[in-house]
């Protein structure tokens, strides 16, 4: 997918509860299982895909497959299951399909076997996929009440700026009031100071790094769609790629050396 269309997958996405009765098809479940093993290739990620995750769950209807998303008891790789679990929630939802990160709401004993996850795992979470209702349901109205009474905005997340931020920082942590998290709380605290932007969460031995993590991607997609290239360092600082530094020839007397 190129950036511009992730764009558009953000605005598209939604998460569902409510799915059609019909599987998916085995087209797009092989679709799916590619990016997972290309998610694995991911330092300590273990993302299993589960063929039918419906019994798995209470509050969910329909059939709909799922992935678990595991990997070992560090932050970093909890950061890193949102970053990339998030770039297939959005290539799914680009193309039609009905996504939900799930956390704690559904059988975790059940998701341990039908997943066979090693015991020296953590299962962090799951990604719901399948195919939705054409109409929110009344229960999926309620909850998505029940959560966005009070959305907050990038500026509520600010714990620290000492300037005006660049436009296209700003643009990115728009894009991050659209990324999907625990019961809508948007747990990242950002900083500007000294013309270094970073980010944390509270408790990062927890599902908030997977939404701290989901929030990243939306933050690089927001600032690539501007013509900014950069990564997530592993102090959580955005650093800007090679490509946006301008490097100098050599001068007259360097050539002379």
């Amino acid at each position: 997918m190129t950036n511009e269309e992730y764009i558009k997958a953000i605005e598209l996405r939604r998460s569902r509860r409510a799915y059609s009765s019909k599987p998916l098809s085995e087209e797009i479940k092989s679709v799916i299982k590619e990016m997972v093993e290309a998610v694995n290739t991911q330092p300590d990620l273990h993302f299993i895909f589960i063929d039918d995750g419906s019994s798995a769950f209470r509050i969910f209807s329909g059939k709909f497959s799922m992935i678990a998303v595991c990997g070992p008891d560090t932050q970093k790789a909890r950061e890193d299951s949102g970053y990339y679990g998030e770039s297939i929630v959005l290539q799914c939802a680009y193309h039609g399909l009905g996504t939900c990160w799930v956390s704690g709401t559904y059988n975790e004993n059940k998701v341990y076997e039908l997943a066979d996850i090693p015991r020296e795992e953590r299962l962090y979470c799951v990604i719901v996929i399948g195919y939705p209702k054409n109409r929110f349901t009344a229960v999926e109205r309620t909850m998505y009440g029940a959560t966005h009474k009070k959305n907050k905005t990038y500026q509520d997340m600010f714990e620290y700026s000492d300037a005006k931020l660049p436009e296209e920082y700003a643009y990115g942590l728009k894009l991050v009031e659209a990324a999907p998290s625990e019961v809508n709380r948007r747990p990242v605290k950002f900083r500007y100071e000294n013309g270094v932007f970073s980010a944390y969460v509270e408790d990062p031995y927890s599902d908030k790094s997977i939404d701290f993590g989901i929030a990243k991607l939306h933050f690089v997609l927001g600032c690539r769609a501007k013509g900014v290239y950069g990564h997530w360092s592993y102090e959580n600082v955005f650093e800007l790629d090679d490509s946006n530094i301008i490097k100098f020839g050599k001068t007259d007397s360097e050539e002379d050396k």
